[in-house]
């Protein structure tokens, strides 16, 4: 059942942000929550993270996941923090944006949406989209040719995602373009019926996290049984 356009736009809009390499996915997410949640020298994280904040006016939450090239990261760490990354977003999330940087794309980048489908299932690129970090002086219809008629590179990657990209500003003081961003989401979000991505992996997720939720309110109950009995007998 589809969710209505109104239902969709209340709604907390959950994203991950994932990179190959580089800075351009902690700029994204400067970018999207419009302000420098991290400096200009960060290029890698050990650990997946979670910020809160508003594109065009709508609620957000960003997840962002290690780097999937990174060389400091074994291979059960990275898959650790990717797990992370679907507990942070529970029940599963509304968009999976793949950072690059324009004019850096390598032939490593094109096999970037295959990892990530190998990472979080089959369907995953449905809800995934190119965003491409760019400030040189090309604009419009020149800019969209650049990527879709002259550069393969990037016309194949662009391909994967069934053609949702976007470029923004490494400058994330620069609004020009969020509230286009926003719109190109929402239109991803209600082809796929306004429901979030979720896979066999995210349900096993939840439960996993419904579980220890559940252990740690039973031994937390003994301490709010004694902290009830002290309150009792000072009243």
């Amino acid at each position: 059942m589809s969710l209505s356009p109104s239902v969709i736009a209340k709604t907390e809009l959950r994203i991950v942000v994932i990179g190959s390499s580089g800075p351009s996915q902690f700029l994204l997410t400067n970018y999207i929550l419009g302000r420098e949640e991290f400096t200009k020298d960060v290029c890698s994280i050990a650990g997946s993270t979670k910020n809160v904040g508003e594109l065009a006016g709508r609620q957000a939450a960003v997840v962002n996941a290690p780097n999937l090239y990174d060389k400091d990261l074994s291979k059960s760490k990275m898959r650790e923090e990717l797990r992370r990354t679907k507990c942070l977003l529970s029940p599963g999330p509304h968009a999976i944006l793949i950072a690059f940087d324009l004019e850096k794309i390598s032939p490593n980048d094109i096999q970037t949406p295959k990892l990530v489908m190998k990472h979080f299932g089959e369907s995953v690129l449905n809800y995934a989209m190119v965003l491409l970090a760019y400030d040189g002086h090309l604009g419009g219809a020149a800019l969209d040719n650049r990527i879709m008629k002259t550069d393969w590179h990037l016309r194949e990657l662009i391909e994967q995602c069934n053609c949702c990209y976007h470029i923004f500003s490494k400058n994330w003081r620069n609004r020009s373009k969020d509230r286009e961003l926003l719109q190109k989401l929402e239109r991803m979000i209600g082809a796929m019926g306004g429901h979030c991505y979720t896979s066999p992996a995210y349900l096993k997720v939840e439960e996993s996290v419904r579980k220890e939720e559940k252990k740690l309110m039973k031994k937390r109950a003994p301490e709010t049984e004694r902290a009830c009995r002290e309150l009792e007998k000072q009243y």
